[in-house]
């Protein structure tokens, strides 16, 4: 199974396992993440998913959708890295792939 290596807002970095085809959304709350929240539930309407996708993957996920851009135009840590982990399908092309959990808005 590919890999995801999660950063909690405490710093504390994990590796997990992640199946192919959820989201890193899923992924991350399949492996105990509680600090991210995803209310909405991985439907791309609340930016409680928000991560910081390390800038080697950036140029290997598919580009933001308007809607995913204005929900993070609402967060006050958005940085070019940002993206919604509902909006990001995890297989082995993201192998490694690592995320910081935003700060709480």
């Amino acid at each position: 199974m590919p890999k995801l290596i999660v950063v909690t807002r405490e710093g504390e970095e994990r590796e997990v396992e992640g199946e192919t085809g959820l989201s890193v959304m899923e992924v991350i709350r399949d492996n105990g993440f509680d600090e991210l929240l995803a209310l909405c539930g991985g439907c791309c309407s609340c930016a409680t998913c928000h991560v910081h996708v390390d800038p080697e993957f950036a140029d290997k996920l598919p580009p933001m959708s308007e809607d995913e851009n204005d929900l993070l135009d609402s967060s006050a840590d958005r940085n070019a890295t940002s993206r919604l982990s509902c909006q990001i399908q995890f297989g082995p092309a993201l192998d490694g792939l690592k995320v910081t959990i935003a700060a709480e808005d």
